[in-house]
């Protein structure tokens, strides 16, 4: 897979499923930012189609339009701001629409959107999504709806989520909600809550469920995966408080993965987003011993820098970080990495531009998601440090750390010539109709001509003869 860094000025991505026939009304549902935001448009859209409503993609038709927003940076929110101004415009064409803000923007930004700038209807946060029906029946009512509490124990784990867009061959299964770990630079804790799992037998019975609908491939997703600790619900951080029977009996995140592998043996299993500090030895056993898990962890880093990291609160230092790395590619000697880079930030010297740059040399990442700091209204960050990397810095560091990455894409994937790979077709290739388009299990693209009998969703050998930056070249075998 190509190394990129997100491009925020997009516009956000719109679903819709099949349509039930007693359903009258329309419902426009976009998302944006991480995995966890598109999982959750999953839940939301599975809430509303019990609520008779049918998704669109066609904006024009909506009696409803709900944004799933992202601030995990200023430019993501930007854009989500320009699509409302979209939708105000609309809504005085069309007094009848409702138009609503979901997910992270909606806790942080609830009075400006509602009170201030009247650019929505209904502000609904992560944790209250099961209140959309009665937040709607007050807006039909001709009063604004809110609900931004966030939850101690919500999970959504009774709530079988509807696929949304997709290919019908790879699912995302959310395993966790919430952050304890406090960066300094991130927003996620205030606008998600505190750290819970979800009951372990939801999801596998999820995993199950996606198996018989013809799925292949599950990542389960959270915050931080590594962290997932189950004892019979609630927060994390009480795990303490929980009886000896619970403490006995609790399921780690290595526990949990290995129940999954074996639970769907034909199914391939990833997991995102690992954080270090949490990250165990007993992880990088159970990818070794089940086949069906795959080769590849993504563990954002941040820095290279210990004075950074420790400004950041990242709870681990640089030794500790490439010493998991040597210990994992030990264990699984073909395993891949990818990383989350920031450029900038509060008081980072050039000194400790190189240590990231030397890290990145020594880690030899398949590809990563690479950033310049803004600085997030509400973080430590924001509320106690300076930031005093100038702009034009920050872009010549992000550029230095993007070339780079460039490098090591190339270098990572030309070590993949030469060898066979089990490879799962997850749809046509962009470029080529005559091609397909999958994934190895070190998360790296593989295009190759079609051959007769193949289809979406088949597994097939690929001998790799050749590779650009970003993608494999193959031929079926």
């Amino acid at each position: 897979m190509q190394e990129k860094y997100i491009d925020e000025t997009k516009q956000g991505e719109a679903f819709a499923i099949a349509e039930k026939p007693e359903n009258s009304k329309k419902l426009f549902l976009e998302s944006y930012g991480c995995q966890m935001n598109f999982s959750d448009s999953e839940i939301v859209a599975s809430i509303l189609n019990e609520q008779g409503y049918n998704t669109t993609m066609n904006v024009e038709e909506a009696d409803l339009i709900l944004l799933n927003t992202c601030s995990i940076r200023e430019r993501a929110e930007q854009t989500v701001r320009m699509r409302l101004s979209q939708f105000k415009n609309l809504k005085k064409e069309r007094p009848n629409l409702t138009v609503g803000v979901l997910g992270c923007m909606a806790e942080r930004l609830k009075t400006k959107f509602l009170e201030e700038e009247h650019l929505v209807d209904l502000v609904v946060g992560p944790d209250a999504y099961r209140d959309l029906p009665n937040l709607l029946k007050e807006t039909e009512d001709g009063r604004d709806a809110i609900n931004v509490i966030l939850s101690k124990e919500e999970t959504y784990a009774d709530i079988n989520p509807v696929r949304l867009g997709g290919n019908g061959v790879t699912a995302f299964v959310t395993i966790t909600r919430g952050c304890d770990n406090m960066c300094t630079f991130c927003v996620v804790p205030f606008t998600r809550g505190r750290e819970r799992s979800r009951d372990p037998h939801s999801i596998i019975e999820e995993c199950k469920a996606l198996a018989e609908n013809g799925y292949k491939e599950i990542t389960l997703l959270g915050q931080n995966v590594d962290s997932y600790l189950w004892y019979g619900g609630g927060p994390k951080k009480d795990f303490d408080k929980a009886s000896e029977m619970q403490k006995a009996t609790a399921v780690n995140f290595a526990q949990l993965l290995e129940m999954v592998a074996k639970a769907v043996p034909a199914m391939r299993i990833r997991f995102s987003t690992s954080n270090p500090h949490e990250m165990t030895e007993e992880v990088f056993r159970v990818i070794s011993k089940y086949d069906n898990v795959c080769k590849y962890i993504h563990l954002p880093v941040q820095s290279g820098s210990d004075r950074i990291l420790k400004k950041m609160n990242r709870q681990h230092t640089r030794q500790e970080y490439l010493d998991l790395i040597k210990k994992a590619k030990e264990i699984v000697p073909d395993i891949a990495f990818s990383q989350d880079m920031i450029a900038g930030f509060c008081g980072e010297t050039e000194e400790d531009h190189q240590l990231t740059l030397d890290l990145m040399r020594q880690v030899e990442y398949d590809y990563g998601y690479m950033f310049a700091y803004s600085e997030r209204p509400g973080t430590p960050a924001h509320k106690k440090m300076e930031d005093d990397v100038p702009a034009d810095v920050k872009q010549r560091r992000l550029a230095e750390i993007i070339a780079l990455q460039g490098e090591l894409s190339r270098k990572r994937m030309k070590s993949y010539v030469g060898k066979n790979y089990e490879v799962l077709i997850e749809g046509e290739s962009k470029k080529d109709k005559n091609q397909w388009k999958g994934r190895t299990s070190q998360n790296a693209v593989v295009v190759f001509d079609k051959v007769e009998g193949q289809n979406i969703g088949d597994f097939v050998t690929v001998f790799v003869h050749d590779s650009t930056q970003g993608t494999l070249l193959g031929k079926a075998i």
